[in-house]
């Protein structure tokens, strides 16, 4: 049994780019690399890293299935998105995403980065009408100029880092649990 699951959905590459950063830092010997698509049985892992894409400020409708068969598991999430990194979409997303969660799980971080938008979802963008909060407006199109350079190798850099963070919480909570159960 593997400690650690790396699952994701993808749909323009972005999702599954930052997934296998994750999984490469991980290493093969204690993660498993997944589409959400594949027949998973989450109960031969400890850990869970999903990655989605957002899809109405939250993850796409695959992972919100798969998200619900989690229980009494340690779940990381990343997403890709269009939108800033830190904006409330972003932290909105990963919200909603705790919310598709089956029961006694604990949420150990969270990482996003941008990723470049579907190319047929911008063209309906940029033909909606200009009340919608997602049309052409400048300050949108800046955003997905600059959503169309990643994810990049800088992501790719920072997800790295995303996991040697997972890991050192890992390690100060079961200290922590441990000392605990002494007492």
């Amino acid at each position: 049994m593997k400690k650690w699951l790396v699952v994701y959905a993808s749909v323009t590459g972005n999702t599954k780019y930052i997934a296998e950063a994750i999984y490469e830092k991980l290493g093969s010997e204690q993660a498993d690399l997944r589409s959400v698509k594949d027949d998973i049985n989450l109960d031969d892992y400890e850990i869970i890293v999903a990655g989605y894409w957002l899809t109405k400020g939250g993850p796409s409708p695959d992972m919100q299935q798969l998200l619900a068969r989690i229980n009494n598991k340690k779940v990381a999430f990343f997403q890709t998105q269009g939108a800033e990194l830190g904006s409330e979409h972003s932290v909105t997303a990963f919200a909603r995403a705790a919310t598709y969660l089956g029961e006694n799980c604990y949420i150990v971080g969270t990482f996003a980065s941008q990723g470049r938008i579907n190319p047929a979802l911008l063209a309906r963008r940029r033909n909606s009408d200009p009340n919608d909060p997602h049309s052409a407006t400048e300050r949108n199109i800046k955003r997905w100029e600059k959503a169309a350079g990643h994810p990049n190798e800088e992501d790719r850099v920072r997800a790295g880092e995303f996991v040697e963070k997972l890991q050192h919480k890992l390690e100060l909570r079961a200290k922590f649990l441990a000392r605990q159960n002494k007492q």
